[in-house]
């Protein structure tokens, strides 16, 4: 017989999914055409970012974000760095969290869940250690537990350390956490970009592998 925490893995925590993501998506939808808007006002045109993503066992799904970054150009052709592209809009976009609300549809869909390891790129799959590659094991989160205890202002070893914890600690309560103090960093802006970057560092594989932490440390963080 199933106790309450296998039945919230199994079942529960995709009713709390579309519970949540479906109203907030319709709340959503006046704030998402105004920022499409002035987005593609500012961009010359595009406002919806797509990128291919790994979701549960590392199969890819379509994400989506508002597109807060232009796509200018060097006089050869080349994208110019991230912080070149990032005006001021995408910036306060970004720091609002604003850029995520698509993704409330990739709930709806089943791509993601409200709380789990943010998805990251495809070509990261390759430079995870096997411990790493466990946040797989599940659904990747719009939010989750490394995003409130650093966001981007940690190293990735540490969210992965993180995100292995949560998979192993999925519950009811843990997520209701988690959302609560998403809505609270969101609103301070916190660990948007690693410190001294417009955007995050890319993954590189880890040429070692930190002792984690105590399970308490990681819980309460």
């Amino acid at each position: 017989m199933l106790n309450a925490t296998d039945w919230y893995r199994r079942w529960g925590k995709r009713v709390l999914d579309v519970g949540l993501a479906a109203p907030l998506l319709l709340a959503a939808l006046p704030v998402l055409l105004v920022g499409a808007a002035v987005l593609a006002a500012q961009n010359g045109g595009p406002w919806l970012f797509r990128q291919l993503r790994p979701g549960r066992h590392g199969q890819l799904f379509m994400l989506y974000k508002l597109q807060t970054m232009t796509t200018a150009h060097d006089t050869y052709g080349h994208l110019l760095p991230d912080a070149q592209r990032l005006p001021r809009l995408g910036r306060w976009v970004r720091a609002t969290s604003l850029d995520e609300l698509p993704q409330l549809w990739n709930v709806l869909r089943g791509d993601l869940s409200l709380v789990g390891p943010r998805p990251l790129l495809p070509e990261y799959l390759p430079l995870y250690s096997p411990a790493q590659a466990r946040r797989h094991l599940v659904l990747p989160g719009l939010t989750g537990w490394a995003q409130v205890n650093g966001r981007n202002a940690i190293s990735w070893e540490q969210k992965f350390l993180y995100d292995a914890w949560y998979v192993d600690n999925i519950s009811l309560s843990l997520d209701l956490r988690i959302l609560f103090r998403t809505a609270l960093r969101v609103l301070g802006a916190h660990g948007i970009n690693a410190p001294g970057q417009a955007t995050t560092e890319p993954f590189r594989g880890s040429a070692s592998f930190p002792s984690a932490p105590s399970s308490d440390i990681l819980a309460s963080s």
